[in-house]
């Protein structure tokens, strides 16, 4: 009988260590190149960014926002658990320049891969923003349920974060999001600060925006679910 629990007791152990493996991150964002990425900028199209908006030095991921656009997954993601740690540069931009206008970014996610590359294109997104980092942002009549309620399509639609765990500008942040089996989950710096359920996309790839002002990224990395 001993042996019997013991052999059971492995077999769970190996199945939790399976589970364990299983969510692992991996680097979507290799700190060396844009290897399973693609640019896409307002007025220049796909791949083709001779002022070199988005960069890679050190093993950061340098966004100067200088244009509108995106850094796009080539894959597609369904369930998932992604994990990236940013911080603020000092330049902006315009329509982003002045004093009191905030430094924009943002994490899409569920773009659909027959939708064409366009500012911005149908998705989900996880704010990026001076002051909102965590609210939901809904693109091109996505929808979401919050509160027992369902979101009315729009062209963009905000719900508004729960709660701030920002840290100051110039300090690195870490933002989860978690999308599983139609709960979605936005954690800033250990907190949680908004959720949602049953979204209207279910998959898609994941952009990273460029969107007016300067931004570092050290790390994205990703766990399927």
């Amino acid at each position: 009988m001993k042996k019997l629990f013991f052999a059971i007791g492995l077999i769970g152990c190996g199945f939790v260590n399976a589970q364990q493996t299983a969510v692992k991150e991996t680097p979507l964002f290799n700190g060396k190149d844009f290897k399973g990425w693609y640019s896409f900028l307002s007025s220049k199209g796909k791949n083709n960014d001779p002022e070199k908006v988005f960069s890679v030095k050190d093993g950061l991921l340098h966004i100067t926002g200088k244009e509108f656009g995106y850094l796009c997954t080539e894959n597609k993601y369904k369930n998932f658990h992604l994990v990236a740690e940013f911080k603020w540069g000092v330049k902006k931009y315009p329509p982003r320049d002045a004093d009191t206008t905030k430094r924009d970014n943002g994490i899409m996610f569920y773009v659909q891969t027959d939708a064409s590359d366009k500012v911005w294109p149908k998705s989900i997104e996880c704010q990026i923003q001076e002051g909102d980092v965590g609210d939901i942002w809904l693109i091109d009549s996505a929808t979401v349920v919050t509160d027992g309620k369902r979101s009315i399509p729009h062209d963009f639609h905000r719900i508004v974060k729960k709660k701030n765990a920002e840290k100051p500008t110039g300090e690195w942040n870490i933002v989860e999001v978690t999308a599983d089996k139609g709960k979605i989950t936005y954690v800033v710096n250990g907190e949680v600060v908004n959720t949602a359920e049953s979204p209207s996309l279910n998959d898609g790839r994941i952009i990273i925006q460029s969107e007016g002002a300067e931004i570092y990224y050290r790390k994205i990395e990703i766990a399927e679910l």
